[in-house]
């Protein structure tokens, strides 16, 4: 059995050097919710220092609320940003010799996308017109992964071992109480549990929780004691 392991970066939160090591695949902020120029620079020479792949990371311009706060706009602006946040990122790939390899949507635009097949849709579109080898990253067992799969790409079916699940697969808010899990070994228990339900191509761990970096040692640790290698999907 294998797991991809993938982590939001480049948002500001500091520990990227000591997180990449431990994973395969790094979501890179494309500068709408967060990051800029230097810091996508920064963290995509990170992920080709480590042999990591590369994707964007791609939100609401929202960076106040650091693109957690939901959007209304038309499945043709929705495509838009997508498309415009992918393309910022992979020119500054190809000037560091970067090749992406996929797309997560952030916080927000996240979301909605797992529940609303037309947001779905028009992300899934933006990735397919830039460049239908992209693999579409997306929560399993949402419209997300479904839309990608109309559209004909490559999607990865995502799990989160730091974050609660209400009881029809959508991720609890973070308004709510449960909607972290802050032990590492509780992260790494869940972790377990989501490889198990057989559906999950990859998990996430987010660069912005205060034990990012213990948490995604802990979790390496415990999935190859568990007889799970950590490859990248790609």
């Amino acid at each position: 059995m294998k797991i991809d392991l993938n982590c939001d970066l480049g948002e500001g939160a500091g520990g990227d050097e000591a997180i990449m090591p431990h994973i395969t695949s790094a979501n890179i902020a494309c500068g709408f919710h967060a990051g800029d120029e230097q810091t996508m620079r920064e963290t995509l020479r990170l992920a080709r220092r480590f042999s990591v792949n590369a994707g964007a990371h791609p939100g609401w311009n929202d960076r106040e609320n650091f693109g957690r706060k939901e959007e209304t706009v038309s499945p043709a602006e929705a495509e838009k940003i997508v498309f415009e946040q992918i393309r910022i990122l992979a020119a500054i790939a190809e000037e560091e010799g970067v090749a992406l390899t996929h797309v997560k949507p952030h916080g927000a635009l996240y979301n909605q996308s797992a529940m609303d097949a037309e947001l779905a849709g028009a992300i899934a579109r933006a990735v397919k017109r830039f460049d239908a080898d992209l693999i579409l990253v997306g929560l399993a067992g949402s419209r997300s992964i479904e839309a990608g799969r109309k559209a004909g790409i490559r999607v990865a079916a995502e799990g989160f071992p730091d974050r609660g699940y209400n009881a029809d697969g959508s991720l609890i808010s973070r308004l709510l109480p449960g909607a972290l899990i802050e032990s590492p070994e509780e992260a790494a228990r869940h972790a377990v549990e989501l490889i198990a339900t057989g559906n999950t191509d990859t998990l996430c761990l987010h660069g912005d929780h205060p034990n990012a970096a213990v948490n995604v040692r802990m979790l390496r640790d415990v999935l190859e004691r568990n007889g799970i290698e950590v490859r990248a999907f790609v």
